[in-house]
């Protein structure tokens, strides 16, 4: 992932909620003693999709009560049009828009919640956009919430427990159609992914060559976007060249040295309301080894919002956003 916050710690489940939870896990199906079933769940004729380990079986009808962790997981379902079923969202890393591009308002838990504070709104999905917000000490265990009746979804590319390959952009839309499925709405997620291949495709890249860094976070050094994740597919399909694109990793660590000698001719920069576009070109700017890049000195930087930094809905608005950009700067 891009930036990290740190996660406050959850609470602690009160005695009555854990017997509760104890008393329904013990009257439902029991897990294989090596993880999530083999057996493919159906509903209608729709198969199980695993995601991040977990076996996750189609929703027969359309998720009531959903609460999105993180603005990726918020922004895919309001793009699958189940904004109306958000009881709540949590870790909003900015304002969240709805379809219509108006601010989208939903009750917010502060922090990472517990599984407590979930449970308590009586969800039938949680969404997340880090596979963390299923660690013990947050919302709990992914298995146990599907037995008490509660889907859950992970964004594959944030996927930790189980390896993930380099990301595709057929990889991304599959999350689309899969995710509509999970949350009983397949027709919307295959609309969605086919709509996002069309608005892809009608993207026009710049044809400068020109080479981009993906600067996302780091004081000491740079943490910048490598070949294999959201900004490497981004930046390629607005037809620039990744300076870091030869490293095997979503992400990576880049001294301020190897910054300034990979002499990029753009620089994106991720703005977070805890470490903003603003700040990172100040440090650019004060920094001797890179003060002197042409890029710094005439100022061809590209920002985009933390929540399109990561692999979600916004990364296609992300490449139009970079190639209109560079495109302004006159470089061809």
């Amino acid at each position: 992932m891009p930036e990290t916050r740190r996660i406050p710690h959850a609470r602690v489940l009160v005695a009555a909620v854990s017997v509760g939870m104890i008393a329904l896990v013990g009257c439902s199906a029991q897990p294989s003693a090596g993880g999530p079933t083999t057996e493919p769940t159906t509903a209608g004729s729709a198969p199980a999709v695993e995601d991040c380990g977990v076996l996750v079986p189609p929703m027969a009808q359309p998720a009531e009560r959903i609460v999105a962790i993180k603005s990726t997981a918020a922004e895919l379902v309001v793009a699958l049009g189940l904004g109306d079923a958000i009881v709540s969202t949590a870790f909003l890393d900015g304002p969240l828009a709805g379809l219509d591009g108006a601010p989208f308002d939903a009750p917010t838990i502060e922090g990472m919640p517990s599984r407590e504070a979930v449970l308590a709104l009586e969800p039938d999905a949680v969404v997340a956009g880090w596979e963390s917000a299923f660690a013990p000490e947050a919302v709990g265990d992914r298995e146990q919430l599907q037995q008490l009746g509660v889907q859950t979804w992970v964004s594959p590319a944030a996927c930790w427990s189980t390896d993930v390959p380099a990301l595709t952009w057929d990889a991304l839309f599959d999350e689309f159609s899969d995710a509509g499925a999970a949350l009983g709405v397949p027709d919307a997620g295959a609309a969605l992914a086919q709509d996002q291949r069309d608005a892809l495709a009608a993207i026009a890249p710049v044809e400068t060559g020109a080479r981009a860094l993906w600067y996302s976070s780091g004081e000491d050094a740079p943490y910048v976007g490598a070949g294999s994740g959201a900004p490497q597919l981004v930046l390629d399909a607005a037809g620039l060249t990744n300076v870091a694109a030869d490293i095997d990793e979503t992400w990576t660590t880049m001294s301020w040295e190897a910054l300034a000698a990979s002499d990029p001719d753009v620089i994106v920069l991720v703005d977070a309301p805890w470490h903003t576009a603003a700040s990172k070109i100040d440090r650019l700017r004060a920094n001797a080894a890179t003060a002197q890049l042409a890029a710094v000195q005439q100022e061809r930087f590209v920002i985009v919002p933390f929540p399109t930094a990561e692999a979600g809905v916004g990364t296609v608005d992300a490449v139009q956003l970079v190639a209109d950009d560079v495109r302004a700067m006159d470089l061809e």
